[in-house]
């Protein structure tokens, strides 16, 4: 049997019509734009943007979102035309099997698995750590015997129950279906947006213009790592990476790019848009630029209350404002932290859902188990097993240790649909594209080479254990999914049991 073979996008769009696998169409752009800023905006905006000031490029950290944004960008454009050209769920996965063929297709949704179920849980955990703070600072409380775990300190056994409790609840909703999970978004986005709106605007009145000077720090000497936790490309060729300078400011643009890792999560629901020829790529683009508008703000704000070289990298905009004596304030961006993870969440289970949701309807995972319900309009079946693995995990595990593993899953996946992109503009110049990316194909060879570039600067023992999950799927899919394949070598479908 041939790994290679593609599938033909018009036999991807006739399988949107199959009654047991059929999502209801019900999201406009306004519903995307806010799907993306969801999973997009995090607790990245409450400590991210501290660390990269802080160790790496001082006040110019607002370059280096500007720099992080326009690289990303690239990879959002590329995203923005497959899906408006493909409007399938699956996402890069979709995307890989119209263009680069069954197994690459196999390796992109394995990847988006690893990246959007390992991420849900590290953000669970961090949503419960804030929740438990937010819970103290309005006066009550919650049992450290059953709350998040100090890693450092980390037994086998002990429960992280409010981390399990967020997770189950948010996966019955997703089951009960996309636009009721939407409309929950929609009011957690806002009471995000609002919080640190008033953040920014509260901030100005105690910027310092002192703390802009030097804006751009002279470069100095960076720590080096050794061993497992060095970067691929230190390892490689002995490059490590800069402190201060202009070279900082690369090297915290490297650091900062991950603050917008999740727009991509939008393309998994291309299926259940209203118009997704034309609202696709707006809530693609439209999400991007509105949080990097709020991260560029959130830098200026930060570095300009306190010096960049005096900032608490654990909670940057928390103790900027208790060093101006608003402690109180605490409280709000605790609040604002809970709101924004619960989204996030959310977003990258449904995300999760979608992404096997196709895999299982081509064969490549249990027929069966895509079926979507009569009543709800979506995949009830994966969306328990997903919610459940996940739960697990974050209430079980020390999964912060492996977050790096969600950066290389996105990034080998942003490249990849990159590349597909003139690809599919060579094999199939006939298909109607409502959005096209501007020169290609210079500017997805851009991004795939910009991706490339930050996946080797993560470290050894990440890419060892990419390499692992590889293998495991390499295993899964000659074992399973090579033999119970649907599409043909033609690219057509074979006839599937009933589901």
């Amino acid at each position: 049997m041939n790994v290679l073979r593609t599938k033909s996008v018009e036999q991807s769009m006739e399988d949107t019509e199959d009654p047991d696998f059929k999502l209801k169409k019900s999201l406009s752009a306004l519903d995307l734009t806010v799907f993306g800023i969801g999973v997009i905006i995090g607790a990245g905006i409450f400590t991210l943007t501290g660390t990269a000031a802080s160790q790496f490029a001082g006040p110019g950290v607002v370059f280096s979102f500007a720099i992080a944004a326009a690289c990303c960008g690239l990879a959002a454009l590329c995203y923005a035309e497959f899906a408006s050209t493909v409007p399938v769920s699956g996402s890069a996965y979709t995307f890989s099997y119209a263009t680069m063929g069954e197994l690459v297709a196999w390796i992109i949704g394995w990847d988006l698995i690893l990246e959007l179920m390992l991420g849900a849980s590290v953000v669970a955990q961090g949503w419960s750590t804030y929740f438990v703070t937010f819970l103290e600072e309005i006066g009550l409380g919650w049992p450290d015997s059953v709350g998040p775990a100090d890693p450092a300190t980390f037994s086998w056994g002990h429960v992280n129950l409010a981390a399990l409790l967020l997770v189950l609840v948010l996966t019955a909703l997703i089951a009960v279906g996309i636009k009721e999970s939407m409309r929950v978004n929609l009011v957690l986005v806002g009471v995000k947006l609002f919080i640190v709106l008033f953040v920014i605007v509260a901030g100005l009145f105690f910027i310092k213009g002192g703390n802009y000077s030097p804006f751009i720090p002279p470069a100095a000497d960076t720590p080096t790592a050794g061993g497992l936790t060095q970067p691929l490309i230190q390892w490689a060729f002995g490059l490590e990476p800069s402190t201060y300078g202009v070279l900082g400011i690369i090297s915290g643009a490297s650091i900062v790019f991950f603050a917008y890792i999740g727009f991509d999560v939008v393309a998994t629901t291309a299926e259940e848009a209203k118009n997704p020829q034309k609202d696709l790529p707006r809530g693609i683009i439209f999400s991007l630029v509105i949080c990097t508008i709020l991260y560029m703000a959130v830098a200026l704000v930060i570095t300009g209350m306190v010096r960049y070289d005096k900032i608490d990298t654990e909670a940057a905009l928390a103790s900027a404002f208790q060093s101006v004596g608003h402690d109180g304030f605490a409280t709000l961006i605790a609040a604002g932290a809970v709101a924004g993870l619960t989204t996030v969440v959310m977003t990258l289970l449904i995300g999760a859902v979608r992404v096997l949701f196709s895999m299982s309807r081509d064969g490549l995972l249990p027929h069966a188990f895509g079926k979507t319900s009569a009543r709800t309009g979506t995949p009830v079946r994966i969306t328990l097993t997903i919610g459940g693995l996940v739960a697990a995990v974050a209430a079980f595990t020390p999964i912060d240790k492996l977050e790096e593993m969600v950066n290389i899953g996105t990034l080998s996946a942003f490249a990849l649909v990159s590349i597909a992109v003139p690809i599919l503009r060579r094999t199939r110049p006939d298909l109607e594209r409502a959005f096209k990316v501007p020169f290609s194909p210079v500017l997805p060879i851009v991004a795939a080479l910009v991706c490339v570039y930050l996946m080797v600067n993560l470290s050894l023992e990440t890419w060892l254990r990419f390499l692992v999950w590889m293998a495991i799927g390499f295993v899964i899919y000659f074992v399973y999914g090579q033999r119970h394949s649907f599409v043909t070598d033609e690219g057509e479908r074979k006839e599937a049991p009933t589901a």
